[in-house]
């Protein structure tokens, strides 16, 4: 095998190629060859005469030695070795080959501490760092660096020797890969060796990089970020107390004179070093750090900075005082900074009004957050002063921003404390307690005012969120205060909204004082007949009251008062008294406009509590569900006789989406119970087991909105059928013998007895959950019944042009509710609507329906378990685009023109990213679709221009390409004299207001003078929305 090995050196010291190092690292691997026989080989080149083979022999050592398994160096190898490159170092031509022998030598587990001590010295006695590259120099930090890690123990043995050494190796580095090693390296021997002799030696090798001002080249192969190595040399700076004294006139200058990015740096390491550099240090240099913090806090540059100045103070204040306080107890008199820097920061606070009493009062928030000690310092200096400046005669107009300052100090007081609420601070232990009667008392005489409310909230919100601060009794007492700030009309937005949070916080965990004080309150504010159409204020009133009522009844407690009390209020309402029952006269839109209020706010409550995950949600099935189906039942069988409030569509259309909050948070085993009751209603006319309620449903009238020739009533009640069906969970069984039966039935009633399309709506919206959730077991109506209602509705030209439009819509959600669960049924119901291009009295609808199928909607959603699959819409939109593209290239200018109706609604319907890779053959028909007599097309036609523009580059091809055609297509669709639709006016001029933004100016400019002429036309536009975009659009 020697011939081999010989023959691989011979071929690599003449070509120098991969393959024979490879091949020599498997011999030895193999077992085929041995490093002995290898040296043999090489022995020549060795110690050859010319430098260039002495080099390359020592190369190719090198190199194969990288690529041996670790196994196949014993002791004696790596020994042997480990002399032959340390011998090699003294020559000048061999060095670098010997170092990346070492690099692997070093790594190895046979590399013994003898053999540290001799590469160590070797490196120190041979190796001149500036003589070699960065990558050279690279070999030599991480040959330093895997001695440290591999072999710590033998270098602390060379005492002194391995650090002065160390320190000449690494002077004067440069190269940020190899500072990111030299870190590394610096910080192990300031931790962890005795350095104390060449601690100033440390010091300048690692203190010169401070700050670190590398910005790293762009496509940086290696990724090396300033932040990488800013975290690096801020862990040597903070590795010893040492450098204390050395490093704080250094952080000092650089925070006087650096720059904006320096200082942050310099108080991100100042965070860093003080807590090590102990408190003597932090001591001595206090006043001089203060008075250059003070410079950032009190005239701050930025934002940033004026945080990181703060955050430093509150290091400082604890390096100092946190040693004080862990020996000598908290009984201490408060000495030194804090005391000078808190009497400072009272001085300024004497002008409450001034802008630097903001910064001043930031300085004292951040001393609570310091140590227990100088917390109630702070307070016991901060706190009397600031109740004493409001209660001051003479401070009455600095009431507000007095109280402002306050509520800042209070809510630091509470962040001090404990955050958990589990946790109850000791007696006496909360910061704030032995000043709250004061605190509360101003409070409560700055609530009184309304410049002053404001703050005075914040701060009672922060006293009420403090643990163990405020008794039960007190909290009563807060909640009474507010509360007549609800009572005053005249009250501005904001002090409500505020009073209202302050409420709610205070409900989360005591709710029995707003229960007791504040709802009664609101609910007496309520007036219990509505108020007539020209009472415009009392409107208002009751408006403002359900508002307040809507943001505080989150809360459980909260909500089932409110429940109970909204439900009665509801029933008086729809249900006439007495003495107005015989008349037919009486105006039902007031009470119909306040029933509307109170059922929405029903429904915005449950919505919001929906969304917090509350779990008391599920009662309401069986408390406010009931309740409102026989309100509406009741009105219905009674509205055949004389008006009724509950039978108006617009508290129905409310109501269903009550039902539906409720029943989508049920279990589907609780979902099968409840639809049993709107089946055995809605179906059998059994109203029993759905109904409950203070007016009895009368027994004598049949409910039976399903029925051929029931009265209108009774058939808008199908929207609170459709609100129990659509939310179902796909496992629940209907209560039905035949489901197709029950759809084809459903289909023949939106086509028969639906009188409008409120009721027409909501049995498509059931039709199309149920077929959604069950389509494997409805064959049947798939493939006879939708046929024969394509047949009879849709393609039949002897039926009626309304019918037939109606038609396509009921059609267009069956077709949906296939799509969005992936069934292949949907893309056949697609090309019978592509049939109808032909038919000019539906061909419009027909497009409309191909482009809305898969568009977003609130019926078939995974809120309300419906079967949806991933990625429909593009699947759809890949599917069906190319088809429209090719259509709207037709011959015939009516099919034509239904292709670009589909187009425009298809386009309106998905996501952009689905056609944005066709914009290219889209562009020239979309601005065909701008001559379209219909304004919902061209808008949206227009829209979809301005989201392909807005989300371009500057350079865009394809704008610059078409810019003629879409400016002159754009100041048509802006002038009333061609464009009746304000919207489209609208749209076309910010469209052109966009264009300069996305459009090279030389492609632009030769259309300048035209646009502003006919821009100054639109100036005189009928419309002031219009007019103001036409001004932006010059």
């Amino acid at each position: 095998m020697t011939e081999r090995i010989d023959r691989l050196v011979r071929t690599w010291i003449a070509s120098e190629q991969e393959q024979e190092i490879n091949d020599t690292a498997s011999e030895i691997a193999q077992g085929n060859a041995t490093l002995l026989s290898l040296v043999k080989s090489l022995g020549e080149y060795l110690t050859a005469e010319e430098d260039d083979l002495r080099t390359k022999g020592v190369e190719f050592l090198s190199l194969v030695l990288a690529k041996c398994p670790p196994e196949k160096l014993n002791r004696q190898s790596v020994r042997v070795l480990t002399t032959f490159y340390c011998g090699k170092l003294e020559d000048t031509e061999t060095i670098i080959p010997s170092l990346k022998g070492l690099v692997t030598l070093t790594k190895l587990p046979a590399f013994a501490s003898t053999d540290a001590l001799e590469v160590t010295r070797a490196i120190f006695a041979h190796v001149k760092m500036k003589a070699l590259v960065q990558s050279q120099r690279f070999m030599v930090f991480t040959i330093v660096d895997n001695l440290v890690a591999q072999q710590r123990e033998a270098l602390k043995g060379l005492g002194e020797e391995f650090v002065k050494g160390y320190t000449g190796l690494a002077e004067g580095e440069k190269d940020p890969r190899n500072l990111l090693l030299a870190f590394a390296i610096d910080r192990v021997l300031l931790l962890e060796f005795d350095v104390q002799k060449f601690i100033e030696d440390l010091f300048n090798i690692t203190f010169c990089y401070f700050p670190i001002t590398f910005r790293p080249p762009p496509n940086d192969p290696y990724g090396i970020t300033a932040e990488d190595l800013k975290g690096a040399l801020r862990g040597c700076l903070h590795s010893t107390p040492a450098f204390g004294s050395m490093a704080i006139p250094l952080f000092l200058e650089k925070l006087t004179a650096g720059s904006p990015v320096t200082k942050k740096d310099t108080l991100d390491t100042l965070d860093a070093c003080l807590p090590v550099y102990g408190p003597s240090v932090a001591r001595e240099n206090a006043r001089k750090l203060w008075n250059c913090l003070k410079l950032e806090i009190f005239q701050p540059t930025d934002s940033i900075t004026e945080e990181k100045a703060l955050k430093t103070t509150q290091v400082l204040i604890q390096t100092i005082y946190s040693t004080n306080e862990s020996e000598e107890g908290d009984s201490q008199e408060i000495e030194g900074l804090a005391k000078d820097a808190c009497e400072e920061c009272i001085q300024i606070l004497r002008e409450p009004e001034k802008s630097q009493a903001q910064h001043a009062i930031k300085v004292l928030c951040a001393f609570m957050s310091t140590t227990p000690s100088v917390a109630r310092f702070t307070l016991t200096r901060a706190v009397p002063h600031l109740v004493k400046l409001f209660l001051n005669p003479d401070e009455l107009p600095n009431r507000a921003p007095t109280l402002r300052l306050l509520s800042d100090l209070i809510e630091a007081a509470r962040k001090s404390t404990a955050d958990d609420p589990e946790l109850l601070p000791e007696e006496g232990n909360v910061p704030l307690s032995p000043y709250k009667d004061e605190v509360l008392g101003v409070l409560t005489v700055g609530l009184k005012t309304p410049a002053s409310a404001l703050p005075t909230i914040y701060g009672l919100k922060s006293m009420v969120r403090t643990i163990g601060l405020l008794t039960d009794e007190e909290l009563g007492f807060v909640v009474h205060n507010v509360n007549e700030i609800l009572e005053k009309e005249e009250e501005e937005g904001d002090i409500s909204d505020a009073s209202l949070d302050l409420l709610s916080t205070i409900s989360s965990f005591a709710p029995v004082h707003v229960s007791g004080n504040t709802l009664p309150l609101l609910f007496t504010a309520l007036p219990d007949r509505p108020p007539p159409r020209d009472a415009e204020s009392e409107r208002i009133r009751y408006w403002r009251t359900l508002a307040f009522l809507k943001k505080l009844c989150t809360q459980s407690d909260l909500f089932e008062t409110l429940d109970v009390r909204l439900s009665t209020k509801l029933d008086l309402l729809c249900v006439p008294s007495k003495s107005t029952e015989g008349s037919s006269e009486v105006d039902l839109e007031p009470a119909a406009a306040y029933a509307h209020s109170i059922l929405k706010t029903l429904a915005d409550v449950l919505s919001a509590k929906i969304e917090q995950g509350h779990a008391d949600v599920v009662k309401y099935i069986d408390r406010l569900v009931p309740r409102l189906y026989n309100l509406f039942i009741y009105s219905a069988l009674l509205a055949e006789e004389r008006p009724m409030v509950a039978a108006d569509p617009r508290l129905l259309a409310v109501a269903a989406q009550i039902v539906t909050l409720i029943t989508h948070t049920l279990s589907a085993g609780r979902q099968e119970t409840f639809v049993k009751g709107v089946f055995a209603a809605y179906l059998d006319g059994n109203v029993l087991q759905l109904t409950d309620g203070i007016q009895k449903v009368p027994a004598d009238k049949a409910f039976s909105p399903l029925q051929q020739g029931a009265p209108t009533p009774q058939k808008n009640l199908v929207v609170l059928f459709a609100a129990a069906v659509v939310p179902l969970h796909k496992e629940v069984s209907l209560p039905v013998p035949d489901e197709t039966v029950l759809l084809n039935n459903l289909l023949r009633w939106t086509v028969n007895d639906a009188e409008n399309a409120f009721q027409r709506e909501a049995v498509v919206h059931t039709i199309a959950a149920i077929l959604n959730r069950h389509a494997e077991n409805l064959e049947g109506f798939l493939a006879t019944d939708i046929t024969t209602f394509w047949q009879t509705q849709i393609a039949d030209t002897a039926a009626p042009a309304d019918s037939r439009r109606n038609a396509i819509l009921t059609f267009t959600w069956l077709t949906k509710a296939l799509l969005v669960r992936g069934h292949a049924a949907a893309m056949a119901n697609v090309d019978r609507l592509f049939e109808l291009f032909d038919d000019e009295s539906v061909n419009w609808d027909a497009a409309r329906a191909i482009g809305r199928v898969p568009g977003h909607d609130k019926i078939l959603t995974k809120k309300n378990h419906a079967v949806v699959k991933i990625l429909y819409a593009q699947k759809y939109t890949n599917s069906v685009l190319p088809r429209i593209i090719e259509g709207a290239k037709a011959s015939d200018p009516t099919r034509q023109n239904a292709f670009l109706v589909a187009l425009a609604a298809l386009i309106k319907s998905v996501p952009k990213s689905t056609y944005a890779h066709q914009m290219t053959s889209l562009m020239p028909l979309l601005l065909r679709g701008l001559e379209l007599p219909d304004n919902e097309i061209r808008a949206s036609v227009i829209d979809t221009l301005q989201a392909a523009a807005t989300s371009s580059g500057k350079d865009n091809s394809l704008l610059a390409e078409h810019a003629s055609s879409l400016v002159s297509t754009m100041l048509k669709n802006s002038t009333v004299a061609q464009t009746p639709s304000v919207r489209v006016r609208v749209a076309a001029l910010r469209y052109l207001a966009t264009l300069p933004d996305v459009v090279r100016y030389d492609v632009l400019h030769p259309q300048k003078a035209t646009v502003i002429r006919e821009l100054g036309k639109v100036l005189d536009d009928p419309k002031r929305a219009v007019r103001k975009e036409a001004v932006e659009a010059r």
